[in-house]
Parts: structure tokens; C-alpha cells; sequence
């Protein structure tokens, strides 16, 4: 059974968190078998996370040149890894692949959140040993939680995240095939080349798309939200609307524009429209330098990441769209609902965000897979960035006191207002 990401990814960290990667040269028990059962517990819904056996590691990170799993020891391996899974209460089973990469053979294990947390796995190996433990992930460790912890991870108990949910209205031919094809072979996955020969069931479990009962195969919402040509057909308004007001708001001149789809084409198309027919630059003259300067209305970098942020963590339960508001003096992208409550309304004042929980944490796996997002809360950062090396206002955040939505106001550069009179040229974005 193949992995939904490559090896070359994992070993690089820039897609998958390292706190969500452990590299183990040797296979051990007694040390993985405790955070393979952290992974399936997901307290803060990252999404689990992935063993890969094989690789020395240095802090965290692996060593080079690589090791690799000797080929006479993956059999063994493999029967170890699958007889000590079944210690873990309830009954959970990671998904194992062999890998090949610059020649050397690994063996990574993806350990998706469970559907049937807390979990919990012995405290050691001894046979005498009765003890049970919930693990959970703090930072890269898998430890034994606090009574704080262990209450909030039995809390999560039946909340299984709404992306992660099995879909009863749905059936399997609702997935297409070329949607997933194209996804695999974007990220590098080796199930791309499965894809064109496997049994498609086979396939979507594999990617942990689908229900795995046998006897009941459903798509899960993740899959019917990326591979699915009308996700909106089961999650009404999942769309992005562009709505400008050339002439302000009160004026009757109003375009709209709506995309949908796959939630990431339909998140890549409307960046597209957004760079061809909203973000445009001015040559700035100075008196005091011979040199012009280029400035942008709104940097596109900034956009970007407030609408694929909006897009990970709007709630597709909820029959509202992301609407991207452009006025004459500022853009806001408003979504629905608001951040995790761990998100206060003084820190968005303040810019000091740490969100604890990801409302999306598959819904995240796979825009971070695809470049579309970065997670790791670093999406303020890299907006207040963008919008600091444009010489623009600073950005604001808002949320009510219920967290019922959330606004990201991003306001023009003082160069397009009316009255400047700096203005030698004015061009749109190449497309």
C-alpha cells in the first residue's frame, strides 16, 4: 500500500511539518508504537502524521547520506509493525509503504488521525505490563498527556473533524478519476502510477478518501471537496464570489464573479482573476532620487494568502460563500465561521495569533501539498511581509465575540488614491 505524499517530500520538511515526521533508523517498538498511537489521537488535528524507518536523524531532521531499510529485513519489519498495532486500543492500523528513493529502500508509516480517539497503547513492552497510555504530540514528542489534556482529548472523542466525515449522500462514482490522477502526479505521490492500473476502491482508500468498511464504501468530504467536478452539489455555496464596487458602494455599478469546483481550482482561479483584473502597479517619481519606484495597489502576495487561508479554514457545513469584497480603498475576504476559539480578538488586534486546533486538518494536508498554503500560523507573518515591502497600510483581522465569521481587510496603497498625483503609469499584472 502506497502513501499519499513521496519520500523526497517527507524528507524535506517543506510540506509536512517536522513535528509530524519521525525518523527512525531501525524499527523499534517500544518507541514507535507510542507515537503511532499519538498520531491516531491528533489532539490538535494536524492531520496524524508519518514514521519513516529507514533514516537516521539529528534533531529531528534526517541525516545524510541516507541508510535505508536492508531488503532481507522489510518482511520482518512489516509483520513487527502490524502484530504491535494491534495493542492499541481501539483497534487502529497505520498505513505502510515501501519506498524507494537514490536507490535505498524505506518503510514509512502514515498514521491519519483515527475516527475512534482517544487511543491509548502500553506503557512498555513487558509482557507483565497492564498499563495504558493516551498519547499525544507536544511539539516533535509523542507523551503521556496531563489530566487537562487527556480530559480535552476525550472531549474530541466523537467530534470527528467535518472534512475527515464520511458523506452518506454520496456515492463512490461522485469522485473522478483524472481529479485524483492530476493531484498525485502535481505532488510526486508514488500512487500516481498505481492510479493507472489499480482498482479505483483500492486507490481512494489508500488516500483515505473513502469509508473503509467494505461492505459500505462512501466517500469521505475531503474527496468530494478536491476530486469531485460539483462539491457544491453536496456542500451548497462552497464557492469564492469577487464582488467590486468600482463607483463605492453606493454606486449601481456592481461585478460579480463566482468560482467554483474543486475547491483548489476554484481557489487558484479566482487568485487568477484577482492578479489579471484587480492588482495593478504605479511608477513612483521622487523628487529627492532619480530613480522610479514600482508600487501595487495590493501586493499580490498578501491576497493570496488571506483567500487560501479563508479557504482552509472556512466551515463546509455552513451555506455561505467566501466573498471577496474589492472597494475602492481597501479588499475584504470574509468567511464564515470564525477562528478557533484559541484565537482571541485582542491577539488579532495585536497580530499575535496561535491557533491550537485546525477546524480542516485534511482540507490543509492537501493545500500544503499543493503549495497553496503554507499552515504552521505563519500566515499572518508572511501577509503583514508582503504588505510591509509594498509600503502598504497595515492589515486588519476581525471576528464578533461568537466567532461567527472573519474578515481579512487589506487596505489600497496610499499611491491609488484619488488626489495623488504621482501617477506616470498604471499597468495590470501580466497574466
Amino acid at each position: 500500500m502506497a502513501i499519499p505524499t513521496s519520500i523526497k517530500t517527507l524528507l524535506s520538511g517543506d510540506i509536512v511539518e517536522w513535528a509530524r515526521i519521525e525518523f527512525k533508523e531501525t524499527w523499534d517498538a517500544a518507541a514507535s508504537l507510542k507515537s503511532i498511537c499519538a498520531f491516531a489521537n491528533d489532539l490538535d488535528n494536524w492531520g496524524g502524521g508519518y514514521i519513516v524507518i529507514g533514516v537516521e536523524e539529528n534533531n529531528g531532521r534526517p541525516v545524510y547520506p541516507l541508510k535505508g531499510v536492508p531488503i532481507e529485513k522489510l518482511d520482518a519489519y512489516q509483520k513487527s509493525i502490524f502484530a504491535k498495532c494491534k495493542l492499541i486500543r481501539p483497534s487502529y492500523v497505520p498505513i505502510i509503504g515501501i519506498e524507494t528513493y537514490h536507490d535505498k529502500t524505506f518503510i514509512v508509516i502514515w498514521c491519519p488521525g483515527g475516527d475512534n480517539r482517544p487511543y491509548s497503547s502500553p506503557k512498555t513492552m513487558e509482557k507483565n505490563n497492564k498499563e495504558r497510555i493516551h498519547y499525544i504530540r507536544k511539539a516533535s514528542n509523542s507523551v503521556e498527556p496531563s489530566d487537562d489534556e487527556e480530559k480535552d482529548l476525550f472531549n474530541l472523542a466523537n467530534r470527528i473533524p467535518f472534512d475527515d466525515r464520511v458523506n452518506h449522500q454520496a456515492e463512490l462514482e461522485n469522485l473522478n478519476i483524472t481529479l485524483i490522477q492530476n493531484y498525485l502526479k502535481e505532488i510526486g505521490s508514488s500512487l500516481y502510477e498505481k492510479s493507472k492500473t489499480d482498482d479505483f476502491t483500492e486507490l481512494c482508500s489508500d488516500m483515505n478518501i473513502i469509508s473503509k468498511l467494505p461492505e459500505y464504501v462512501k466517500p469521505k468530504n475531503v474527496g468530494l471537496m478536491f476530486f469531485c467536478m460539483e462539491p457544491d452539489k453536496f456542500f451548497p455555496c462552497t464557492q469564492i464570489d469577487i464582488v467590486q464596487f468600482p463607483d463605492g458602494l453606493g454606486g449601481d455599478n456592481i461585478i460579480e464573479n463566482t468560482f467554483k469546483g474543486p475547491i483548489h481550482q476554484q481557489l487558484r482561479e479566482a487568485l487568477q482573476f484577482i492578479k489579471n483584473s484587480i492588482v495593478t502597479k504605479k511608477i513612483i517619481k521622487s523628487a529627492d532620487k532619480a530613480e522610479s519606484d514600482w508600487v501595487y495597489n495590493y501586493p499580490y502576495a498578501a491576497i493570496e494568502e488571506a483567500l487560501a487561508n479563508a479557504v482552509y479554514h472556512r466551515g463546509y457545513d455552513i451555506r455561505e460563500p467566501i466573498e471577496v469584497r474589492v472597494e475602492k480603498e481597501m479588499i475584504e475576504i470574509v468567511s464564515f465561521p470564525g477562528p478557533d476559539r484559541s484565537v482571541t480578538r485582542e491577539g488579532l488586534k495585536r497580530y499575535k495569533v496561535s491557533n491550537r486546533r485546525y477546524r480542516n486538518r485534511r482540507i490543509g494536508d492537501i493545500l500544503k501539498e499543493l503549495h497553496l498554503t503554507e499552515g504552521r500560523n505563519t500566515g499572518f507573518g508572511k501577509i503583514l511581509r508582503a504588505l510591509e515591502e509594498n509600503g502598504s497600510p497595515k492589515p486588519e483581522f476581525e471576528t464578533d465575540e461568537n466567532h461567527s465569521y472573519f474578515i481579512s481587510r487589506l487596505f489600497v496603497h496610499e499611491a491609488f488614491l484619488e488626489g495623488d498625483n504621482n501617477q506616470k503609469e498604471v499597468e495590470k499584472e501580466p497574466k
